[in-house]
């Protein structure tokens, strides 16, 4: 009876952070683009720069991993009179995953420089569009990597958001900025396209390290591997400011900036702020669902960042956008109802309750 009740409470605590991933992903995932976009519509032209910030906000998980840990440290404290406790580390990741998520991140600093170069040539609602086709690329990888199995609710989700997201094409690129050439439109549009499928890649990556690995996962770890991955990646890209010699020219541009050099650095800190939202939200998602749910929410953002395109920089919301729109919502709703649908299956069949499919078994909820 204790078992069951303890199983029940997991679960619950499970949802419950995954509820909270699921939104910190979407307001990272809305909001970075459109202050990214901001940069670059106001006076900002270095893309390394752009790239180098929308990594550089791992330092803020500094702040949970302190509480976890001055938590844990008390935890040790209480027990070891009465239990034989092992002393807390500051830093739980072994070395193999600290490999693998070095590599993440390098590929997660290639994956912002090529959206950057995309960005600075292409309105925010081609951009989020090109970028939502990553769901696409996201379940040909979890099929290829970690055997990702679909349902008809799912794959009627992924179909239904994809085509959501190719409807905006009708309104996409007539956004574009003044004087802009047709060779620099396409290019940009190229580089987003190559950014989706890495980031497409990206997720199920993450998905097979978190199988694949000896160590036991929890949110903690999930912290840790976060702030390895955004260092790596700010790391590559403030390589290639150097390179570039953006860094000679930043306090040039913020006096220079449109809308003022106080606002050029509340730009460039909200966007490491969004960006880093996003990357821990998606890490989230993945560690309590699967890269296929990542991707999802992904494209799930994209009619939300046109609505919020329309408010803040006056887009007009034409029909195209209405109906995309309501095809993503339906695709959101089908991937949940099919989810709903086979949680209800397996405990029709008996199933074990602690049994989760989608994750593998060393994982913990807490």
């Amino acid at each position: 009876m204790e078992e069951g009740k303890e199983t029940e409470k997991k679960r619950f605590l499970k949802k419950i952070l995954l509820i909270i991933n699921c939104i910190i992903q979407i307001g990272g995932t809305c909001g970075a683009p459109l202050v990214a976009r901001l940069y670059f519509l106001h006076g900002g032209h270095r893309v390394w720069l752009s790239s180098f910030v929308q990594a550089s906000g791992f330092p803020i998980l500094l702040i949970p991993l302190s509480i976890s840990y001055i938590r844990r440290r008390r935890n040790y404290n209480r027990n070891r009179v009465t239990t034989v406790a092992t002393k807390p580390k500051i830093f739980t990741m072994k070395l193999p995953l600290f490999i693998v998520f070095t590599v993440v991140g390098l590929l997660q600093g290639l994956d912002n420089i090529l959206y950057s170069k995309g960005l600075a040539s292409l309105p925010v609602s081609t951009a989020s569009l090109i970028i939502s086709t990553q769901l696409a690329f996201t379940a040909i990888f979890a099929f290829l990597l970690v055997r990702q199995k679909f349902t008809p609710y799912s794959l009627n989700a992924i179909m239904m958001l994809i085509l959501g997201a190719v409807i905006l094409a009708l309104n996409g690129a007539g956004d574009g900025p003044a004087g802009e050439s047709p060779k620099t439109y396409v290019m940009g549009f190229i580089l987003t396209i190559i950014a989706a499928a890495l980031i497409g890649f990206i997720l199920p990556l993450v998905e097979l390290a978190y199988k694949k690995t000896n160590q036991t996962i929890n949110y903690t770890l999930v912290l840790e591997i976060q702030l390895v991955a955004s260092f790596s990646s700010a790391l590559f890209s403030l390589v290639g400011m150097f390179i570039n010699n953006d860094h000679k020219v930043v306090s040039r541009e913020a006096k220079n900036f449109d809308l003022g050099e106080t606002i050029y650095c509340v730009v460039l800190v909200a966007s490491a702020i969004f960006s880093q939202l996003s990357g821990l939200g998606a890490m989230g998602v993945v560690f309590c669902a699967s890269s296929l749910m990542s991707g999802i929410m992904v494209a799930m953002t994209v009619p939300l960042t046109e609505i919020l395109a329309v408010i803040f920089y006056k887009e007009k919301f034409q029909a195209v956008k209405g109906i995309s729109l309501v095809l993503s919502i339906w695709g959101f709703i089908s991937y949940f109802y099919g989810e709903y649908q086979q949680t209800k299956k397996m405990k029709k069949n008996s199933i074990k309750e602690n049994e989760q499919p989608q994750n593998p078994n060393n994982i913990n909820y807490v």
